[in-house]
């Protein structure tokens, strides 16, 4: 009887192992062509990587879905987030994610990337 406790403990464990493992291969990492100079402000940067500089302009400006869009694509980065005053969040940086500053009436204080 003991014996066969011990067999289920263990098959029990070997399932919970088996559902906290990944069938997924890592991605290979791709070459990125080599950067060149935009003439044009809302060019994609290359890789993802944010850059909250760029946007300056906007500061100031309602928030709207095709503003966080707009803010998006300017700085390069791959997602967005709007962060209102007393909005929970995680402290994670995140080079390739834009935030966007909010006060309470939705207008943008700033732009940062993490």
């Amino acid at each position: 009887m003991f014996s066969k406790q011990i067999s289920l403990s263990f098959a029990l464990i070997g399932l919970l192992l088996a559902g906290c493992s990944s069938t997924e291969k890592a991605a290979e990492p791709k070459a990125e062509a080599p950067a060149t100079e935009a003439s044009n402000s809302t060019a994609h940067v290359p890789g993802g990587t944010c850059d909250s500089t760029v946007l300056a302009a906007l500061v100031g400006k309602q928030a709207s879905v095709a503003m966080v869009e707009q803010a998006k694509r300017q700085s390069g980065a791959e997602m967005a987030r709007v962060l209102r005053p007393h909005d929970p969040m995680t402290m994670d940086y995140n080079s390739r994610r834009l935030n966007i500053d909010v006060d309470d009436t939705g207008t943008i204080k700033q732009f940062t990337c993490g």
